[in-house]
């Protein structure tokens, strides 16, 4: 028997927290893009978390598995080309089309782990929630506004930059998940991504020149939001809801993301929601829902069969 928990208030408030974190960070991101370039940002946010998980590490005096160093190369580097995607699509197209399309990981995934893992088949259920959110995506890469028709091209660009990010998401998900990661420390896998995310973004920051860094009181603001709310604190706590619940119960909250980017993006930096945009985020976070629910949507139609 499993002895992780369902889902409790507690739970579904840290997630929701935790959502609404990882929402930001893509706007945030973009809100200092001037002072200091994404990618630079990811590198060092992501230099200075390896330390402090370093630390946690030391201090818990953990155990490390030792033998996963070839599926924690694997998964530090797929990390970083995550978020160096992430970090060039944000300096071509909006921070609401880079959330929603880069939280397009969990489709994936699904997809990936049908194709390694026979106990995750798909559903037909499921199949269609993957139909919808690549309807989705569809729909997000049309939605481009006449204001925007000047920068279409380099918009569409980094459009498909966002998406390339979600595939890498969700191959480092499968990677842990098929390998001996699985099993490991959490905070061992994390230190694994963010050593990863910090050697090669640093280096792709200098070798592309984007290693300038104008030390505005918001650039520092924002690194140090990211360092130790997004890439330490929020990691680790993720890790420990995995530990402490089930992660089909966890996994329902990742639609709650893409939401807050877009409504963040909107709000604080004055994007504008195109309606197709819009369109086709709602089939894209539909998407999403189904395929991480699936088995509770599935179980709540029988019921609904067997009462008539």
């Amino acid at each position: 028997m499993d002895p992780r928990l369902a889902l409790d208030t507690r739970a579904a408030g840290l997630m929701t927290l935790l959502c609404l974190v990882w929402g930001m960070q893509q706007v945030v991101l973009k809100a200092v893009a001037n002072d200091i370039a994404p990618v630079l940002q990811i590198g060092l946010r992501s230099g200075i978390a390896a330390v402090l998980v370093g630390g946690v590490l030391f201090w818990r005096r953990e155990r490390l598995a030792w033998d996963t160093w070839r599926p924690g190369m694997v998964a530090g580097l797929l990390f970083a080309l995550e978020y160096l995607f992430v970090g060039q699509a944000l300096l071509l197209t909006s921070a609401g089309h880079t959330v929603v399309l880069l939280y397009t990981a969990p489709i994936f995934a699904a997809l990936g782990l049908h194709w390694k893992v026979p106990t995750e088949r798909l559903s037909r259920l499921q199949w269609l929630g993957i139909a919808l959110a690549f309807g989705g995506v569809a729909v997000t890469f049309l939605g481009k506004g006449d204001a925007e028709a000047a920068v279409r091209p380099l918009s569409l660009w980094g459009d498909l930059l966002a998406l390339l990010g979600g595939l890498a998401m969700g191959a480092t998900t499968v990677t842990i998940r098929m390998s001996r990661l699985s099993t490991a420390p959490a905070a061992q896998t994390l230190l694994y991504q963010l050593i990863g995310a910090a050697v090669l973004l640093l280096a792709g920051a200098f070798a592309t020149d984007q290693n300038a860094f104008v030390a505005t009181p918001r650039a520092v603001a924002s690194l140090a939001f990211q360092s130790l709310i997004v890439s330490f604190a929020s990691f680790l706590a993720w890790f420990w809801l995995l530990r402490t619940y089930l992660a089909s119960r966890l996994g329902v909250f990742s639609f709650l993301t893409p939401v807050f980017g877009v409504a963040l993006g909107a709000v604080l930096l004055g994007e504008t929601l195109e309606p197709r945009f819009v369109a086709g985020t709602a089939l894209v976070l539909l998407g999403i829902l189904v395929v991480s629910a699936h088995a509770r949507i599935g179980a709540a139609f029988a019921t609904m069969r067997g009462a008539r």
